[in-house]
């Protein structure tokens, strides 16, 4: 059986999975479940180190750890699935997280803050105040009325000669606040029109292609 958990290893981290060596903070794992939960899910590897290596889970606390991060340190609370695999006489435990149907999930930060995570890649990002806008936009039922003016035609005629646009730049296109900015970008990523991107140092969009995942990096 062991075999099952070994294919994951060798895959190493990526979008839908995360290595960690030991669980000894709740709030930092609560971080990677935020961030499963807010993008397609994925599964926590715990005992294995982040170039594959199995050291094996040292504690049952380790388990109660992630589980306190699910419940105590994510809101909403958290569900997961966890199964117990021996590797070589050694213990790893995989933890599944689920994507959320409602986003965000928030995790609780060591100064008491909730903040929402997104997975891009192998990393967590703090998730972007249009992201959290257009998860809130999504949670209405009503529907999104778009009204096309001269600042929408701006940014559209921008992408359609250009690969992507960041806010500061369709800010200063447009002379419009940010907040204006961030409200427009919303409502276009609600009907589908653009779609966003993010890595570490920004966030961006682009033009939708439907042919397309919705999770891009480059």
């Amino acid at each position: 059986m062991s075999s099952y958990i070994q294919k994951l290893i060798l895959q190493g981290e990526h979008q839908k999975q995360d290595f960690k060596f030991q669980v000894n903070d709740s709030r930092k794992i609560a971080r990677t479940i935020s961030a499963f939960a807010n993008t397609d899910g994925g599964k926590l590897l715990i005992g294995v180190k982040d170039n594959g290596v199995v050291a094996g889970v040292r504690s049952d606390e380790e388990f109660h750890m992630i589980e306190a991060a699910a419940q105590m340190y994510c809101k909403p609370e958290m569900d997961f699935a966890c199964r117990t695999w021996n590797v070589d006489g050694k213990t790893v435990l995989e933890i599944d997280i689920p994507v959320l149907d409602s986003k965000p999930c928030f995790a609780e930060s060591e100064n008491g803050k909730w903040l929402a995570y997104i997975r891009v890649g192998d990393q967590n990002f703090l998730a972007s105040t249009i992201q959290l806008k257009y998860w809130k936009r999504q949670s209405r039922e009503a529907g999104t009325f778009i009204r096309y003016t001269h600042k929408e035609k701006i940014l559209l005629d921008f992408l359609n000669e250009n690969s992507f646009i960041t806010l500061n730049k369709f800010c200063k296109l447009a002379s419009i606040p940010k907040y204006l900015a961030e409200n427009l970008i919303v409502n276009l990523l609600i009907t589908g029109t653009i779609e966003m991107g993010q890595n570490e140092k920004t966030t961006w969009f682009r033009l939708k292609d439907p042919s397309e995942e919705n999770h891009w990096d480059e």
